[in-house]
């Protein structure tokens, strides 16, 4: 499918602007506790995306203590059951598959005919990247209407977390299909497990306006340089079993899960296009 003219503009745009400084901004508003601040924000976002509260634990939107709060917000209980299938990998949010499949050899699937690398995707990790090598993938993008909290979608246990610096890009589909190598140029938190099924990754991808991300064995991951810094959590194991919270975006983004060769198969039906529920049987496992 062809682009028009607005979505070409609006990825050139891109390139110019300054992502980190917007983000900042952007998150001091989503982050104010000022009544004249967020409720505005909160009933503008609301009525221009559709959202509806009505499975949230708060219904009421003046009651959000901020934007952020109304973003994140928590689901009431049974909202997304977790499928209990034997060996079973559920969608780790709600969403819609951008690609998934098989990687080959180490090239991922971004759009038709274009490719990134494990290795650049895990931020130059090269052993953990040989741990994918014909590996299985699932990109799934976060609407701004969606729930915005990430789950684990196999019970694993925490080896380490990689916060990878990078840019700031939209993660649409416009531009999905013209920035190269876009999700590993993005921000992003790369969550390593040690499961049943082998090493798992749990990559979630900043994106443009996302003010931050934030883990539930981190808090908010805030960088010091820009560079690579790993998190070891070898030496105190922390468990996470299937469906329970992993983290959140403070404003939509990505989520791209991995899996080595030969650890899973797909559902047939799940594909680019695919509309996800948090919990939502979408595999399952092979060994």
């Amino acid at each position: 499918m062809s682009l028009s003219l607005a979505d070409r503009l609006f990825v050139w745009m891109q390139y110019a602007l300054p992502h980190h400084a917007l983000s900042r901004l952007v998150g001091g508003l989503a982050a104010s506790e000022k009544p004249w601040i967020k409720n505005p924000l909160i009933k503008w976002f609301s009525q221009r995306f559709g959202i509806s509260l009505e499975e949230a634990k708060i219904q009421d939107p003046t009651a959000f203590p901020s934007f952020n709060a109304f973003f994140t917000r928590a689901l009431q209980e049974g909202a997304r059951p977790i499928d209990a299938t034997e060996q079973g990998i559920v969608s780790p949010a709600d969403g819609v598959v951008s690609q998934c499949g098989q990687i080959r050899g180490s090239d991922v699937l971004q759009a038709k005919g274009a490719y990134f690398s494990v290795y650049e995707l895990l931020g130059g990790d090269a052993a953990l990247a040989e741990e994918f090598i014909n590996g299985h993938f699932a990109t799934i993008y976060l609407s701004p209407k969606d729930y915005h909290r990430v789950h684990m979608p196999i019970s694993g246990t925490l080896r380490k977390i990689l916060y990878v610096p990078g840019r700031l890009f939209s993660v649409n589909n416009a531009t999905a299909e013209q920035v190269p190598k876009l999700f590993a140029r993005n921000e992003r938190a790369v969550c390593v497990f040690d499961t049943d099924a082998g090493p798992v990754a749990v990559i979630l991808v900043g994106a443009m306006i996302v003010a931050a991300i934030e883990t539930v064995f981190t808090g908010q991951i805030t960088p010091l340089a820009n560079k690579v810094q790993t998190i070891d959590f070898s030496k105190q194991p922390l468990n996470r079993e299937k469906g329970e919270e992993l983290g959140r975006f403070l404003l939509g983004s990505t989520v791209i899960l991995l899996f080595p060769e030969n650890a899973c198969q797909w559902q047939p039906e799940l594909a680019a296009g695919s509309t996800l529920k948090m919990g939502q049987l979408i595999g399952k496992t092979t060994a």
